[in-house]
């Protein structure tokens, strides 16, 4: 079972995971490649969570949000029941509800930017039931392109910090699989 610690660092790209893949859909300019430093401030039930979290990750424009190919798009589209996307010049709106591990995600999403230089998606989720006695969580999440990636870097490889005790994590692409695949196999 996760904890709460973890999964409180953990809805924020929750939110992300559900809001990107529909944004692709509807043709919203992949990030440009390079490192980029995104930037995560949360409010869970009211209440400012530590951070904010900072992650640097390294963005292959081609391989951009892998959730959009075609096989999860399909698994995306049976774990969400409503995904309205609007979108007017550099400024996208998605409200959608998503089941994640037992939970009704209801979201309301807006992503602005140019995704070559710099972007902003602030994000209000409801959680039904209460996840860890969470109900509400709010986030805006800030990106902006630093530079090339960092020698040895590639696509999904990422450093993150503000995570409390003030410490860093990195993590590569096969890393994240392999845990991915370890939660679904022993549980939450």
């Amino acid at each position: 079972m996760a904890t709460p610690a973890r999964s409180l660092f953990l809805l924020p790209l929750i939110a992300a995971t559900l809001t990107l893949p529909a944004a692709h859909a509807a043709d919203m300019p992949l990030r440009k490649s390079g490192l980029w430093e995104i930037k995560t401030d949360t409010r869970a039930g009211g209440q400012k969570m530590p951070g904010p979290m900072v992650m640097q990750m390294c963005i292959d424009q081609s391989k951009d949000d892998m959730t959009a190919e075609p096989g999860d798009m399909r698994e995306m589209k049976k774990r969400c029941s409503k995904m309205d996307v609007k979108q007017s010049g550099n400024k996208m709106t998605v409200d959608s509800v998503c089941m994640h591990e037992g939970h009704t995600v209801s979201s309301h999403t807006v992503i602005s930017g140019d995704m070559n230089n710099a972007y902003r998606m602030e994000s209000q989720s409801r959680f039904t039931p209460p996840m860890n006695g969470m109900a509400t969580m709010d986030a805006t999440m800030t990106g902006k392109w630093l530079g090339p990636c960092k020698p040895g870097q590639t696509h999904g490889s990422m450093t993150l910090s503000g995570m409390g005790a003030g410490g860093t994590f990195k993590m590569d692409p096969e890393t994240m699989k392999k845990m991915q695949q370890m939660q679904q196999q022993y549980g939450r």
